[in-house]
C-alpha cells in the first residue's frame, strides 16, 4: 500500500484560480474501460450530498474498447443544466485523450494528469496510474481522479468515503479497502494543490440540495411513464433509447409492470398495441432505425384509432449515422411515419421536469384521443443529469377512457367529433373488433369505397380538429415586450435560456414548444409580434422551423443549426446570437 503522497508541481507559483458562483467545469476522459463513467457518478453523487448542484453529461464513442470517452461535470452554488466549452479542469487519463481536447485548453485550464503519458508543459503531475498501481490494480487510477478532484473541490472526504465503499460493497472487503485507499490518496493530493495555489478552485458557497433529485433525462422519462399508468414497456435494444428501457427493467419489480426486450422492432409496436388493445398502458422506447421499422405499425395504430405512446431518443442518421452522438433530426420521421392519414401528437420535453410530465401525461392524452403519442428526446437529453426539486409525482394522475360494452357495440361508430367510444375484451358483453382493413362501424372490413369506407377516413380526419385545439401552449421566457424572439424545441431548452441569461438582452425572449405538433394555436401570435424570429436547432434544416412556417405562414429565415453530433454549447450560443444567424435557404445555419 502506498502511504507518501505522489505528487509533481509545474514549477510554477501562479494559481489557477476558479471560484464563482456560477461553477467550475470539469472534464475527464480517458479510453473507454478507463472508468470515465464511473468517475462521473461517484463525484455527482457525492458532490450533490455534500450540497454542491451538479451537472453532468457524456460523450462516447461508438465502441466496447478504444477511442476516448469523456464526462463534462459542473458543480455550482446555484442550479446548473446546460452543457459549456469552457474547461476549467482538465484530467486525461491518457495521451489519446489529452490530444483529442487540447484545442479547448485555455491559459485559464488547470490541466491535471501524468506528465510521462502528456505532451503539456503546464500539467500538474498526477501519476493516476502509478498510484492505483501501488494500492493493487491501475484499474483504481479512475478512484484517484474521482478523489483529487473531491479535494481539489473541498467535498467532504466523509461523503466520498462512504460513496466508494457503498458502490464496491459486493465485490468484497479488499476491493473497498483498495479503493478507499486509492480515493483518499487522491484526496489528500488535491487538497494539497488547493493548499498550495496549485489549483484554486471551488464552486462557491454550499447550498442545500438534500430536497433535490438526482435525475437523468431517461430516469424522468421512465418515472414520468410510471406516474401515468404505464403498465407494459416494450424495446429493442438501441443506443441512445435503451436507458429508458432499462430505467422501466429496474423499477418492474416494485411497479409491478411488464417489460419485454422483443426479437425486433416489428415485434415491439405491435405487442405495444396489443398491450393497449387488452386494455393495458404500453411505452415503446427506440430510436431512429428502430423507429423506422415501426412506421407500418404506426399506420395500424392510426387505422385502428389505438393509443400508444412511443419514446424516440434521436440520434444522427442517416443509417446507423453516429449511434453514440446527438442530433434532433428524427422530428420530420415522427411526423410523417406511417401511410395515409391519421392524427398524432409529438411531445419533446426540454428539462427533467418537463420530461416527467410530459411523459405521464402522454398516456392520458393517448387514451383520450386513441393516437399514437411520441415523447421525443435525444443521446445528449437522455444522458444528462443534474438536481432538480421540481418533480411531484402527485399531481400525475391516470385518467383512462374506456367503456363497458353492451351488445351490439360498435368499436368505430360515427360520431359528431370523431371519437368512438373505445371498449376493451371482456368489459362487458360487446365485441371490440379491429382490423388492419378499411373497416365498417364494427370494425367488419369493407369496400364500400363512396360509403362507409369514405366516411370512415372522415370520422378519422375530424380529430386533428380537437386535437389541435387541446396542444399544450408554449412557454415565454424572457420579456414580454420582446422585438427579437427566438424559437426551440427538445433539449436545446437550458442552454438557450442560461444563453439569453447571459446576454441579459432586454429585447429578446425565448419561446419554447413541449409539444411541436400540433403546432399550438397560439404560436402564430407570438411569431407576428416579433421583429425578428430565430430558430434554434440540433439538425441541419431547421425542421421544427420548417413546420412553424407552413403552419403559422409566417417564414422563419434566420436559423441557428448545429449538427455534426454535438449539443450547443451555451458559449457558441452566445456567440450565435450576438452575430446575425445564418437564413435558411443556401447556407443552412453553422455546423457548429
Amino acid at each position: 500500500m502506498a502511504k507518501k503522497k505522489a505528487v509533481g508541481k509545474t514549477g510554477k507559483k501562479t494559481a489557477k484560480k476558479i471560484i464563482s458562483p456560477h461553477g467550475v467545469s470539469i472534464v475527464l476522459a480517458g479510453e473507454a474501460g478507463q472508468g470515465i463513467q464511473s468517475i462521473e457518478t461517484l463525484l455527482v453523487n457525492v458532490l450533490k450530498k455534500d450540497g454542491f448542484h451538479v451537472f453532468a453529461t457524456k460523450e462516447y464513442m461508438s465502441r466496447v474498447r478504444g477511442g476516448v470517452n469523456s464526462t463534462q461535470l459542473r458543480v455550482s452554488q446555484e442550479p446548473v443544466r446546460s452543457y459549456v466549452d469552457r474547461m476549467d479542469i482538465f484530467i486525461p487519463l491518457d495521451g489519446a485523450a489529452f490530444e483529442r481536447y487540447k484545442n479547448k485548453i485555455t491559459k485559464e485550464t488547470a490541466v491535471i494528469g501524468d506528465k510521462t503519458k502528456l505532451a503539456y508543459e503546464k500539467t500538474i503531475n498526477i501519476p493516476f496510474n502509478r498510484i492505483a498501481s501501488e494500492f493493487g490494480n491501475a484499474l483504481f487510477s479512475n478512484t484517484v481522479a474521482a478523489g483529487a478532484v473531491c479535494g481539489i473541490l473541498g467535498g467532504s472526504e466523509e461523503a466520498l468515503y462512504d460513496y466508494v465503499k457503498s458502490v464496491f460493497a459486493r465485490k468484497g472487503d479488499e476491493i473497498v479497502k483498495s479503493n478507499i485507499g486509492a480515493a483518499k490518496s487522491g484526496y489528500e493530493i488535491g487538497r494539497g494543490l488547493k493548499a498550495e495555489k496549485i489549483v484554486d478552485a471551488g464552486p462557491g458557497k454550499k447550498t442545500s440540495t438534500k430536497e433535490s433529485l438526482l435525475l437523468a433525462g431517461a430516469d424522468a422519462v421512465a418515472i414520468g411513464a410510471l406516474a401515468g399508468g404505464c403498465d407494459a414497456c416494450f424495446a429493442y435494444p438501441m443506443t441512445p433509447s435503451t436507458g429508458v428501457f432499462t430505467a422501466m427493467a429496474g423499477y418492474a419489480s416494485k411497479a409491478g409492470i411488464a417489460v419485454e426486450q422483443v426479437e425486433d422492432e416489428i415485434g415491439v409496436i405491435n405487442m405495444a398495441l396489443g398491450a393497449w388493445y387488452a386494455g393495458g398502458r404500453a411505452l415503446v422506447s427506440t430510436s431512429g432505425g428502430g423507429f423506422a421499422l415501426m412506421t407500418e405499425g404506426i399506420s395500424l395504430a392510426g387505422i385502428i384509432e389505438s393509443p400508444v405512446v412511443v419514446h424516440l431518443a434521436q440520434r444522427p442518421g442517416p443509417a446507423t449515422g453516429l449511434p453514440t452522438r446527438t442530433e434532433q433530426g428524427d422530428l420530420n420521421l415522427a411526423l410523417y411515419a406511417g401511410h395515409g392519414v391519421f392524427p398524432r401528437i409529438i411531445l419533446a420535453p426540454g428539462d427533467t421536469k418537463q420530461a416527467f410530465e410530459l411523459s405521464a401525461g402522454a398516456f392520458n392524452l393517448a387514451d383520450k384521443y386513441q393516437v399514437p403519442v411520441f415523447v421525443m428526446t435525444d443521446q445528449y437529453f437522455v444522458d444528462t443529469y443534474y438536481d432538480t426539486v421540481d418533480i411531484d409525482a402527485s399531481k400525475a394522475e391516470p385518467v383512462r377512457h374506456i367503456t363497458e360494452t353492451k351488445e351490439g357495440y360498435k368499436r368505430y361508430a360515427l360520431t359528431k367529433d370523431g371519437f368512438s367510444p373505445r371498449g376493451i375484451p371482456s368489459f362487458g358483453s360487446g365485441l371490440v373488433c379491429a382490423d388492419s382493413d378499411e373497416h365498417d362501424e364494427s370494425g367488419r372490413i369493407t369496400e364500400d369505397l363512396d360509403g362507409i369506407s369514405k366516411k370512415m377516413k372522415d370520422k378519422r380526419f375530424k380529430k386533428f380538429d380537437a386535437v389541435k385545439k387541446a396542444a399544450l401552449p408554449p412557454v415565454l421566457t424572457g420579456p414580454k415586450n420582446y422585438t427579437r424572439l427566438v424559437v426551440g424545441w427538445g433539449s436545446v431548452y437550458n442552454t438557450v435560456i442560461e444563453a439569453l441569461g447571459l446576454l441579459g438582452d432586454r429585447n429578446t425572449a425565448f419561446l419554447f414548444f413541449p409539444q411541436v405538433y400540433p403546432v399550438p394555436i397560439a404560436a402564430k401570435k407570438y411569431l407576428e409580434k416579433a421583429k425578428t424570429v430565430i430558430a434554434v436547432e440540433n439538425n441541419q434544416t431547421g425542421q421544427f422551423a420548417d413546420l412553424l412556417s407552413a403552419d403559422t405562414g409566417i417564414n422563419i429565415s434566420q436559423r441557428i443549426l448545429k449538427y455534426n453530433g454535438m449539443p450547443f454549447s451555451v458559449e457558441e450560443l452566445v456567440r450565435a446570437l450576438v452575430k446575425k444567424p445564418g437564413k435558411a435557404a443556401g447556407k443552412r445555419g453553422k455546423n457548429g
